[in-house]
């Protein structure tokens, strides 16, 4: 494996990396599944691209206008879907997805169904992971706020929480607006790492797989988040020596997760310098028992 194959697995992790934490504050922290992620990409996506290739702007003022775009647009769907109770905001935000694809495919000035190829290869190793940390510290930061308490008070028990005086609906537009913008930037980021990009980029079935990631990293855990799409993106490419096989290798490693530990790889944990200073300290406890048990037995 050369360093070329592995740059690009870790950019396309980076990429999916952005849209998951977006979706783990969402989903993870606020208690709100949203299977539309995809149409925020999209969004983000042709956003940027217009702003670089339309309109000559440089990339990261670019990427950002493609966030706010995207963060506006989730304020009025939210407006609208949040007020829904259980399953609904869910089937709603996949309604949306699908209607935002479907919309690009219609839109000629974007290149329709066929797509649009051209966009500058603006995208690398550098800014994908400056751009992942900063993510990361935005949102830990978040959560330890009292914002990010009030965010994860509502997915204990949203009528608990409206009852203590906390604005149920204000956290949740914030909690899908932050996520949308999260979203938003890695579908900019996607479009000027692969040059071009197509509406069925951003169907269902990726929406699908950034909810796995989430799921799969453990719900309520950023370190789970990273861990997931790194290992979720990585592991269909490792598998291409089982060429078609390959995917069905893929969904099984999953289902196994899921079967022997349901709560996901990290479970709510966190791998902070205090948690791993914990657990030296555990693992030398029971070794120091061991010893001394050894001891007692001569």
């Amino acid at each position: 494996m050369d360093w070329f194959y592995l740059k690009g697995i870790l950019i396309l992790s980076g990429i999916n990396l952005m849209a998951v934490l977006g979706l783990s504050l969402l989903t993870g922290f606020t208690g709100l599944f949203s299977f539309g992620h995809a149409g925020f990409m999209a969004i983000g996506a042709y956003v940027t691209a217009s702003m670089t290739v339309k309109f000559g702007l440089p990339f990261i003022p670019a990427l950002l206008i493609g966030a706010m775009v995207a963060s506006l647009v989730s304020l009025f769907i939210g407006r609208w879907t949040l007020n829904l109770k259980g399953d609904y905001f869910c089937i709603a935000t996949l309604g949306f997805g699908e209607a935002i694809r479907l919309i690009l495919d219609n839109v000629q000035y974007f290149g329709g169904a066929r797509g649009w190829p051209g966009i500058p290869l603006y995208t690398n190793l550098t800014n994908v992971l400056v751009m992942n940390i900063i993510g990361v510290i935005i949102l830990v930061n978040l959560i330890r706020s009292r914002h990010g308490r009030n965010m994860k008070a509502i997915r204990e028990e949203e009528l608990a929480s409206q009852i203590i005086g906390i604005n149920v609906f204000k956290y949740k537009l914030t909690s899908l607006a932050i996520s949308a913008a999260y979203a938003g930037i890695a579908g900019g980021m996607l479009a000027h790492y692969t040059g071009f990009i197509q509406p069925k980029m951003f169907q269902l079935i990726k929406s699908t797989e950034l909810t796995i990631i989430v799921i799969f990293g453990g719900l309520g855990s950023i370190s789970g988040s990273v861990i997931g799409a790194i290992v979720l993106t990585a592991l269909p490419e490792l598998l291409r020596t089982f060429a078609r096989w390959r995917l069905v290798v893929y969904g099984a490693s999953v289902i196994f997760i899921m079967i022997t530990r349901p709560q996901g790889l990290m479970g709510g944990y966190e791998i902070t310098p205090t948690n791993i200073k914990k657990l030296i300290s555990h693992i030398l406890s029971l070794g120091n028992k061991k010893h001394s048990l050894g001891g007692d037995n001569k």
